[in-house]
């Protein structure tokens, strides 16, 4: 496991915590919890320039390449999808897809680690 996977960890943990409490609170979706998303995708992101950097830099993937990119855009797209829907609908709900992103990244991150290694 590297620092990528490990940084998702805690991002993700963390987000998906705050958004849970938000909808067991019957909060509706305010800035905490869009923001918490937001890290998620921030750490992606940060994940997805290491990477480049590392194939650059001549590191080979384990894995199938396409298998590992097609993760990682899928993992991309999620957070701004989620926070989307959440804009849209203003409900408690909302919450409980945002804290799908955190565990769902993570798991994510785990699949790219397997392969990349």
């Amino acid at each position: 496991m590297d620092a990528y996977f490990w940084t998702i960890l805690v991002v993700g943990l963390v987000s998906t915590v705050l958004c849970l409490g938000a909808g067991i609170l019957k909060k509706a979706p305010n800035d905490v919890t869009i923001l918490s998303v937001a890290a998620v995708e921030l750490a992606l992101v940060v994940y997805l320039v290491g990477s480049i950097v590392r194939v650059i830099a001549g590191e080979h993937i384990a894995g199938e390449a396409w298998e590992f990119w097609g993760y990682m855009a899928t993992a991309m797209l999620l957070p701004p999808a989620a926070a989307y829907w959440s804009i849209l609908e203003r409900t408690r709900w909302s919450n409980f897809v945002l804290a799908a992103v955190g565990v769902t990244a993570l798991v994510m991150a785990a699949r790219m680690n397997q392969i990349w290694y």
